[in-house]
């Protein structure tokens, strides 16, 4: 397979990729030193990828294996969390601030959950992914995806009730 092919076929999910490595591993840094590890292994099976239906699943699998095996080693207790926050320009200054304080509880609350509820919420809800789709990368059932995600939406839906009622229920 020449570069140009290989290219053409890792590009497109080349950010999902990173994502994903980013929602697992918090830090940015972490994701991109991630996301090359990914892309040269990749490249160093390029001439094995004939074999796999889906290159994507593949590289989305071998993300999510990488990033938890990270998260395990030693290195782990270094990460740094940074986040990106939301801005639009069109919003006062209050709004813009209860948008970023939202984003930050949400984040803050996701950070709680599973790593299984983080990882299908990341595919389903950021990615895009269908649930077959998700079964396949993380090696569930569907079943067994949509209860994942159902409950990590239950747990962040409930959490932000009680932050934004001030605790009062």
């Amino acid at each position: 397979m020449t570069q140009a092919e290989f290219l053409n076929i890792v590009m497109p999910f080349q950010d999902k990729v990173f994502r994903l490595a980013k929602r697992l591993l918090v830090s940015r840094e972490e994701a991109e030193d991630a996301t090359q590890e990914i892309l040269l292994k990749l490249w160093h099976n390029r001439d094995k990828m004939g074999r796999y239906r889906n290159v994507e699943a593949f590289a989305m699998t071998m993300t999510k294996n990488f990033c938890l095996d990270r998260l395990k080693s030693k290195s782990a207790q270094n990460l740094k969390i940074v986040h990106s926050n939301y801005q639009d320009g069109q919003t006062s200054l209050q709004k813009q601030i209860e948008l970023q304080d939202s984003v930050s509880w949400v984040e803050k609350i996701v950070e709680t959950l599973p790593d299984q509820q983080k990882m299908v919420l990341q595919l389903r809800d950021i990615e895009q992914y269908e649930f077959k789709e998700i079964a396949d990368i993380l090696k569930m059932n569907e079943t067994a995806v949509r209860v994942a995600l159902s409950r990590a939406r239950k747990t962040i839906r409930k959490a932000l009730t009680k932050t934004h009622s001030y605790g009062v229920q």
